[in-house]
């Protein structure tokens, strides 16, 4: 498999590292519990198909990336700077 890298552009999958889900979104302080960070921390869907996951570029230019992969072919639909995607969560 190789991922776009929005700097570096395209690599082998061997220069990253998969880092989770981007869909999971942390606790705030308001919903802070050992429940909730033992969820946010442990449980992960599984799915088959379109998935968002955060990549870093770990033996070229260290940026997180976040992917649009399809889970089922490896199609890669997209990829762009994880700083773009924080941005857009922004309040």
């Amino acid at each position: 498999m190789r991922l776009p890298c929005p700097y570096c552009g395209t690599r082998g999958v061997q220069e990253f590292t998969y880092l989770g889900d981007a869909n999971v979104k942390r606790p705030g302080p308001e919903e802070m519990s050992e429940a909730a960070m033992a969820k946010y921390v442990y449980e992960r869907d599984n799915p088959a198909g379109r998935h968002r996951e955060y990549w870093r570029h770990s033996a070229g230019c260290r940026a997180w990336i976040v992917v649009v992969r399809d889970t089922k072919t490896h199609r890669i639909e997209a990829a762009e700077p994880a700083r773009r995607e924080a941005a857009r969560q922004a309040p």
